[in-house]
């Protein structure tokens, strides 16, 4: 039988630790349930802490399993195969809305555009499968910094640079801005990060109800815009956008929200 890395067996010790029983345990808890020295545990800790895969609780000091291992806990969910399940309610959210469709997943700490379905119309576009978005300012990456601890995390470490006048720069703002997208379920991007494009996108669940991408729709402000008030986003648009999020998420066993 080969050898086992020893560092690694314990490790792994922890975090079966952590996965079952009390939800928080202190460093004591760990150390005397696993068979090792406080110091040598609390080593341990701190490594898997700053991989995300352990969060401390701050108030109590108690550890719990982190969002990392929510991100590797997915990671069965193939890229292709949330495309797949969302090639043909991409197409008929972008017939509907008369814009062009994106699906999006974290990737870098940006959003990486893994479809793209072009605006039904004769204009000509370039295909953006493969492109890197921003989290701070688009609307892709909003819902998945508003849903997804470790894209929020990421996104907090991001350096918030302008694009354009009305990107937010400030991160008390974005986490505001993160509550309201929270609260009712979608994001939007209105000449944040190309003047006079508006974009709306929802988030898409899997069985367990976590996070695994974003699907939203792009396009030029004025058609983005309600009329004929012409401010606030078409509420038919973002009805659409968010059908076909629950559509995408059915599809992969989330059931009915």
């Amino acid at each position: 039988m080969g050898r086992t890395i020893q560092s690694l067996e314990r490790a792994a010790a922890v975090l079966r630790l952590l996965a079952g029983g009390e939800r928080r345990l202190g460093l004591s808890d760990i150390a005397s349930a696993i068979g090792l020295a406080k110091a040598t545990t609390h080593g341990l800790l701190r490594t898997l802490q700053q991989e995300g895969f352990v969060e401390q609780d701050p108030s109590s000091g108690r550890y719990q399993l982190g969002a990392e291992l929510l991100r590797l806990g997915n990671s069965y969910l193939d890229v292709h195969e949330l495309r797949a399940r969302a090639l043909v309610w991409t197409d008929d959210l972008a017939r509907a809305s008369g814009e062009a469709a994106y699906l999006g997943v974290l990737h870098q700490r940006g959003v990486l555009v893994v479809h793209h379905v072009f605006r039904p119309d004769d204009s000509r576009q370039v295909l953006e499968v493969g492109a890197m978005q921003p989290l701070h300012s688009t609307a892709l990456g909003k819902v998945l910094a508003a849903f997804d601890p470790v894209a929020h995390n990421e996104a907090l470490e991001s350096d918030f640079a302008a694009i354009t006048e009305r990107t937010v720069t400030d991160p008390a703002t974005f986490e505001e801005n993160l509550e309201l997208v929270r609260s009712r379920g979608w994001a939007s991007d209105v000449g944040e990060t190309w003047d006079g494009v508006a974009s709306i996108a929802a988030p898409i669940l899997d069985r367990r109800r976590m996070p695994v991408g974003a699907v939203g729709i792009t396009g030029a402000v004025e058609r983005m815009r309600s009329a004929p008030a012409g401010q606030d986003l078409d509420p038919r648009l973002v009805a659409a956008v968010r059908d076909c999020a629950r559509s995408v998420s059915r599809d992969l066993g989330v059931g009915r929200f």
